[in-house]
């Protein structure tokens, strides 16, 4: 049906009123506003120009930021979620513009992360015509065959009639259960066509938060009271559920100590005793210690992916069984998918710590056998790993060395920072030793390590939190994929600071090389010239380009002071920084890529049943 109240281009657009016949592209903007979605993160196309319109008369209720990348705009959405629990929308164009999204959605959805992809598709009229960007070949208009890997489910109403539906449910979808992007597809001819407006109301749903079997949370109280060696692991569904506060209480009632996926850092303040830090092959050495030796252990929100399971060797991170295994996630299809646990819960993580809180204060005592003795067998590993690595830190030098970079950050950042790694071999040092004070203050891209996450997800990190520093650590290799991403900063007025990893290479798996191929690198380091030279742009040239101070590091000395300057500034920044491409992080578990033999680790051993005795 064509519009009857169609502009002529001069005349703007007027917000939906009942009773009134309305385009699809208002329906789609009032249910944003009426959702609570402040923001759409898109970049223009013939196809989706009709929405564009629809958000202009409601600019005041939602913002437009236009990146100049898709794959940028999802991950501004990405973390914007990871930082607020608010999901936001992103908007491109059929053809190419919507074929840049998968990388951002791949990434959000390998993390639970939500936000909804709104991608635009040829007109219906035309559809297996293949007109202009139709994807056809398997299907009529089949884009959303490109993503349905990576979304909760993509939507493609064909009428205007059918949009509240599907908007109504998109939305509820990005929320319920393990939290997740979803995609609404929509024909150019619903952007402009009308139809009678829904009235069943259009607001965000809330999560459901699921509890447990009572009769599961006893029996799990009974295990843990029993224990001798129990172990809290922790994943990015604690973050999600906001369980920090009840986490903490739980740890600190019961006085077991805590591991944690990158994604679940901060959960429990990471300067707090019971806090041993992240576990795997880049983790620390009393994380693995205790997961090692541990006899209970209670699993939240977790996913035992290979990196945090040492690639399920066992002995290295884990050794279960005989560690007897607890799960608790609110995603079904993770209880047992690499461990057979125990006892299995299908719960919210926040309603199941509160309900295993009220079970162990009900009992005549909530203290496991073997506390003191087990947290003073853990003291010993933090000091041994303390003294192994401390000398490190306070090295001068030019480059510097990753440790310095990581303790420099930390002095500065401001205890509420937000810290954005991206994808690379400077991750695997702020993974090691970065310590978050509170959840939701690391954002990494863990399960799809998609570079370019950190480079463009600070942004959406920045408008999430105005008032609170966001720093994004990024590799020269990294940041060269998304650079752009200036262009935002200086266009839209957000303060955000990059510092760029700068060792002349994709070290991550130029060290790979070195490690499993005998050092015959190829393709992994950054040269020129007959010499083949270590080569890179002028970063901090190339950001003062784009409008964005910046500045060239290569001393240790001069680190600390350039990021306080760059932090009070309240601009955007970028550090060009030089760090010493030869130092690697000490692994402590392992990593196997099949059928390459696992490397071993270098401080620690693995541990077998048999030695406990």
């Amino acid at each position: 049906m064509k519009a009857d109240n169609a502009t002529d281009g001069t005349t703007p657009a007027t917000e939906t009123m009942p009773g009134q016949a309305a385009k699809g592209a208002d329906l789609i903007a009032d249910h944003l506003v009426a959702s609570g979605m402040p923001y759409v993160f898109g970049i223009c196309g013939h196809g989706n120009v009709g929405m564009l319109d629809a958000l202009y008369d409601r600019r005041d209720s939602v913002t437009l930021i236009s990146p100049r990348h898709e794959q940028t705009a999802g991950h501004m959405a990405d973390a914007y979620f990871r930082v607020s629990h608010q999901p936001v929308a992103t908007l491109t164009s059929c053809g190419p513009g919507s074929a840049n999204m998968p990388m951002s959605l791949a990434c959000a959805q390998a993390d639970s992360s939500a936000f909804l992809a709104i991608t635009a598709n040829v007109p219906t009229s035309q559809f297996n015509r293949a007109p202009f960007q139709e994807t056809y070949l398997h299907g009529q208009a089949s884009f959303p065959d490109v993503v349905k890997p990576f979304v909760k489910r993509s939507f493609q109403p064909t009428r205007v009639d059918m949009l509240p539906l599907a908007l109504r449910q998109a939305t509820a979808l990005l929320t319920s259960g393990r939290p997740g992007p979803v995609n609404l597809d929509v024909p150019y001819n619903l952007f402009q066509e009308t139809a009678e407006p829904d009235t069943a109301p259009s607001r965000a749903v809330p999560p459901a938060r699921g509890a447990a079997d009572p009769e599961a949370v006893a029996r799990i109280a009974d295990l843990l009271l029993e224990a001798r060696r129990p172990l809290v692991f922790v994943g990015h569904g604690v973050t999600l559920s906001d369980a920090g506060a009840e986490m903490t209480e739980f740890l600190r009632m019961m006085r077991i100590p805590q591991v944690a996926s990158p994604n679940g850092m901060g959960t429990l303040d990471m300067n707090d005793p019971l806090s041993l830090g992240f576990i795997g092959r880049n983790g620390t050495y009393p994380a693995n210690q205790a997961g090692r030796h541990c006899d209970v252990l209670l699993a939240i929100g977790a996913r035992f992916d290979d990196r945090s399971a040492s690639s399920w060797t066992p002995g290295y991170s884990w050794n279960l069984p005989p560690t007897r295994l607890v799960q608790v996630d609110v995603d079904p299809g993770e209880i047992g998918r690499n461990y057979v646990p125990e006892i299995g819960v299908v719960a919210d993580a926040r309603t199941f710590l509160r309900q295993l809180i009220g079970e162990l204060r009900g009992r005549e005592k909530f203290a496991y056998t073997g506390a003191d003795d087990w947290l003073a067998r853990i003291e010993d590993w933090k000091r041994d790993w303390q003294a192994f690595i401390e000398p490190n830190f306070e090295i001068d030098s030019a480059p510097m060395r990753p440790e310095r970079v990581v303790r420099d950050v930390a002095q500065v950042l401001p205890e509420d920072g937000i810290l954005v790694p991206d994808s690379g071999s400077h991750h695997n040092w702020f993974m090691q030793f970065w310590r978050s004070r509170r959840p939701r203050a690391m954002l990494n891209t863990w399960g799809f390590s998609a570079m370019g996450f950190g480079v463009s997800g600070v942004l959406g990190a920045k408008l999430a939190a105005p008032g609170r520093a966001c720093v994004a650590i990024v590799g020269d290799g990294g940041f060269t994929m998304t650079p752009h991403v200036l262009c935002t900063a200086v266009e839209y007025d957000i303060p955000a600071i990059w510092v760029v990893w700068n060792n002349y290479a994709w070290g991550a798996i130029r060290d790979l090389q070195y490690g499993q191929f005998g050092g015959r690198e190829i393709g992994t380091s950054f040269t020129r010239g007959p010499g083949r030279e270590p080569y890179n742009p002028d970063f901090a040239a190339l950001a003062r380009a784009h409008g964005v101070d910046a500045r060239k590091v290569s001393r240790s000395e001069d680190f600390r002071d350039t990021l306080s300057e760059a932090l009070a500034s309240g601009k955007p920044w970028l550090i060009d920084l030089e760090v010493d491409p030869g130092v690697r992080p000490p692994s402590v578990g392992t990593w196997q890529l099949p059928p390459l033999a696992h490397p071993e680790p270098v401080f620690g051993a693995p541990w077998t049943p048999d030695a406990e005795g």
